[in-house]
């Protein structure tokens, strides 16, 4: 059955970076080639760099991420240019002047790191509002921390799809408040077909999608949404709302997450069926 096409594709290189919009990517067991390849580490505690952790890390969402080439699945990662807010640009292939840039941009000494450490883990910090619920109880002004998928900079899944119905959903029913896909870092945006409505992709958990010729993904769980939803980045303002209105209206959860099941090439305007 087909649900819908593919309307957007996103690869982010460094961890909580801004990334890149794409025409086409290739889809490997790990997700979107490239995507996270690359993440900061603070210095002083060993943490893998997230602006899940806003007080801190906030301003990671203001650097900008790009490979100095495309990367292939047969060659080992390409060097990663990062531009900070101010138009400074540095690269990989210079660590020691990118570190010294990203360190000064973000108040604390960090390193660029390509491979995750052992027992690699962020931090979470729960806002104070009221309706977040966490393993069964409300958190408020809390910060938890959570070990990444041995080997990764993911926080779990590999794969993030969302659909611009959620999204039109949310906007009916907060009007006056900016639900851009920005705000929700996805890899994959599909548009679904006429009928669909509301969180569609919540019905697709369990389920199989087929995208273009060659790749399926397996849909396997809704994706619980945290206070990077709220924070301003790429012309977007700060709006606590967004959160709320996502605990309120649909469990916390936006998109879905994914594994993959088999691999190649996905385009925009590639159909998605449901399996």
């Amino acid at each position: 059955m087909v649900v819908g096409r593919v309307v957007s594709l996103h690869r982010y290189p460094v961890k909580s970076m801004a990334g890149e919009d794409l025409a086409s990517a290739e889809v490997t067991p790990q997700g979107v080639l490239g995507d996270r390849a690359y993440a900061l580490v603070d210095s002083e505690t060993g943490k893998v760099v997230s602006a899940k952790r806003p007080k801190r890390w906030a301003g990671i969402l203001d650097c900008e991420a790009s490979f100095l080439e495309p990367p292939t699945p047969e060659l080992p990662v390409p060097p990663v240019r990062v531009t900070l807010p101010d138009g400074t640009a540095a690269a990989s292939d210079d660590p020691r002047a990118l570190d010294g840039c990203l360190s000064a941009a973000l108040g604390r000494p960090v390193r660029l790191a390509s491979a995750a450490p052992p027992g690699a883990a962020f931090e979470y910090h729960w806002p104070d509002m009221p309706g977040l619920v966490y393993e069964g109880r409300a958190r408020r002004d809390e910060i938890t921390v959570h070990e990444m998928p041995r080997g990764t900079f993911f926080d779990s899944a590999s794969l993030l799809v969302l659909t611009t119905t959620s999204l039109a959903h949310l906007r009916g029913l907060v009007p006056g408040t900016d639900f851009d896909a920005v705000r929700f870092r996805p890899n994959l945006v599909i548009e679904p077909v006429d009928g669909h409505e509301r969180f569609v992709e919540n019905d697709w958990v369990g389920r199989t999608l087929h995208i273009g010729d060659e790749v399926r993904i397996e849909i396997t769980k809704p994706c619980l949404r945290c206070v990077m939803v709220t924070l301003p980045q790429r012309g977007l303002i700060e709006d606590p709302v967004v959160l709320g209105a996502v605990f309120e209206h649909n469990e916390g959860n936006v998109g879905v997450k994914a594994t993959v099941v088999s691999t190649g090439r996905v385009a925009i305007g590639d159909r998605v069926l449901l399996i």
